[in-house]
């Protein structure tokens, strides 16, 4: 189980939120970490490489000061079943492949400008997360 954190979820959300919207106000950008992080790992340059590499690094730099600020690390529960966690990002790279985009990309920014394709998209992949999650925990007894 995992603890139910109101407080920090709300905070992280906000600055989501918050770094979308700059982006979006910064450069016109939406803030879909697959595009972003695709266009930094193939080396795309197309004038917002620079751009793209400083979002990535900044969602690398966030957990690691957070743990110098708090004196603690960031604490999350990673599978250590490694076929289940291969097969899991491969659903992801197809879900984000077939469905145009990503939770933060479709989740984020597309609800935000009130994309019909962006909700249809939320709710099927809230509706398999759910499904996931409850297989997993009362079927599989996980």
């Amino acid at each position: 189980m995992t603890d139910f954190t109101p407080l920090a979820s709300s905070i992280g959300g906000v600055l989501i939120g918050a770094s979308a919207v700059l982006l979006m106000a910064a450069s016109g950008r939406i803030a879909g970490i697959i595009g972003i992080l695709g266009g930094v790992a193939t080396g795309t340059r197309d004038g917002a490489f620079l751009d793209r590499a400083a979002f990535v690094a900044g969602l690398l730099a966030a957990p690691l000061l957070y743990t110098l600020a708090l004196h603690e690390p960031v604490r999350q529960t990673v599978s250590s079943n490694l076929p289940l966690m291969v097969m899991s990002g491969l659903l992801v790279g197809i879900g984000t492949a077939v469905g145009g985009g990503c939770t933060s990309g479709h989740g984020v920014c597309g609800l935000a400008r009130f994309s019909v394709r962006s909700l249809a998209a939320v709710l099927t992949f809230m509706a398999a997360g759910a499904a996931t999650v409850f297989v997993v925990r009362h079927v599989l007894g996980g």
